[in-house]
């Protein structure tokens, strides 16, 4: 009977474990990183998600294109047949604020993922290679961040045009200094770890150095830090758009968009207000993302 006592009661923790990992593994949901968001944050990650759709798929969701329309009421309030007012030549707001997403949205990412992934490349090569290319790089880099980066937006559209292309290239340019400088200080205390030492002396080569030991250990500010670049490149074309300098008609953008219908300002135009309030939603909610992104909260509980 003893024995018997023993064995069932041995048995009873290993049972529990058997019916316990299942649980665990179901707990492992694929969005399970949204837990760490905050109201806040899913709110900021939600309004985020719905531009960043809106600029992929919302022009081909209209029944019709922003540039076939005209003829209706000018500057028009908001009704049942324009949720969002007309503009200066009666074209729908709705169409031309979906259809300004792809530029204000599509070309400030893509100019922002080109100055982080250049600036974080040249950084990694930077703290990887040693004194003199650091040293090279850097007074290059430095070169270009004692140019006033609106005044070298202004050169640059004065010298090559307007074109979208130029438009990203220039604020590729403008914000590449600022990533290699983020991504810099990260990699060189990184590099001068104790890992990245054994790592030399057996052989590793500098392209390894930089991918495997230096670049996985600062992915997760410099992903920060990217949507901080973000925020400025869309003020950036906003401002540049609104100077009459960004995205060129037929085409429009948010910024463009305020500067068309300015005249509407006295009557409150939601042609006005609307393409404002679109570039204000963006950037807040990527600051709001980056503010409550995963891990975050408990780094600074951790340091207080």
């Amino acid at each position: 009977m003893e024995t018997s006592t023993s064995s069932s009661a041995l048995g009873a923790p290993a049972t529990a474990t058997a019916v316990a990992a299942p649980s665990e593994q179901r707990g492992r949901h694929p969005l399970r990183w949204l837990r760490g968001f905050g109201v806040s944050g899913l709110l900021g990650l939600a309004v985020l998600l719905f531009w960043l759709l809106a600029a992929a798929l919302g022009p081909w969701l209209l029944s019709h294109s922003s540039g076939t329309m005209g003829g209706n009421s000018v500057f028009a309030p908001m009704s049942a047949a324009h949720w969002l007012g007309t503009d200066y030549l009666g074209r729908d707001m709705l169409a031309l604020i979906v259809e300004g997403a792809r530029y204000t949205v599509g070309v400030a990412l893509l100019a922002t993922l080109l100055a982080s992934g250049t600036g974080t490349t040249l950084a990694l090569l930077a703290a990887a290679s040693g004194r003199w290319t650091d040293t090279l790089l850097s007074r290059c880099l430095d070169t270009l961040t004692a140019i006033p980066s609106k005044m070298f937006a202004l050169i640059m559209v004065a010298g090559f045009g307007s074109s979208v292309p130029m438009l990203v290239v220039t604020a590729a340019i403008i914000y590449v200094p600022g990533a290699y400088r983020i991504a810099r200080s990260l990699a060189v205390n990184i590099n001068a770890l104790d890992y990245v030492t054994v790592a030399r002396t057996r052989g590793e080569g500098t392209l390894y150095i930089m991918l495997r030991e230096i670049l996985p250990n600062i992915l997760g500010p410099m992903l920060a830090d990217l949507g901080l670049r973000f925020v400025y490149t869309v003020l950036l074309l906003a401002s540049l758009s609104f100077l009459g300098l960004g995205i060129q008609p037929p085409a429009a953008d948010w910024g463009s968009l305020v500067r068309e219908n300015i005249g509407a300002l006295a009557m409150g135009g939601a042609s006005v207000i609307v393409p404002a309030l679109a570039i204000a939603s963006l950037t807040i909610s990527v600051n709001l993302v980056i503010d409550n992104l995963p891990g975050r909260a408990a780094r600074e509980r951790g340091a207080r």
